[in-house]
């Protein structure tokens, strides 16, 4: 069993998703960063200055803060504005996802193009009429 997991880790495939995983997750706090600290400031300042992370109702009647991190203390609270966050979030990471596999694509498509055509083998009677030529002419 040991050996088993040994030749499964061992295979590029599995490395290659490990190191894919945790540059995803290093990516996904920079996009977060970019949509909460760049993008969400300025969609509030054009929205009159509102913070999107602090759009909730109460859920309880126990809820009365104006701060979501509050109101999750005081009671249930449905927190759409940090869920409009998240979806841009998606949205932004998964078109830079989208243009890198385009990116990707478009690479491979041109070094197939560069790439020289192999010249087809040509049929077993030419090849053996070639080789009795060939002997013919050494002799």
């Amino acid at each position: 069993m040991l050996k088993e997991f040994q030749e499964f880790i061992s295979r590029g495939n599995v490395m290659d998703l490990a190191v894919g995983v945790i540059i995803g997750a290093a990516f996904g706090k920079i996009v977060t960063s970019l949509v909460d600290d760049i993008i969400m400031p300025i969609v509030g300042a054009i929205f009159g200055g509102l913070d999107f992370n602090n759009y909730f109702f109460g859920l309880s009647s126990n809820v009365h803060s104006a701060a979501l991190a509050d109101a999750k203390k005081e009671g249930a609270v449905f927190a759409y504005g940090s869920f409009i966050t998240a979806v841009l979030n998606f949205l932004i990471l998964a078109f830079i996802i989208f243009l890198m596999v385009k990116a990707v694509n478009n690479l491979r498509k041109r070094l197939e193009r560069e790439k020289p055509a192999a010249a087809a083998a040509p049929p077993a009677d030419v090849q053996l009429l070639t080789e009795i030529r060939d002997l013919l002419a050494r002799k």
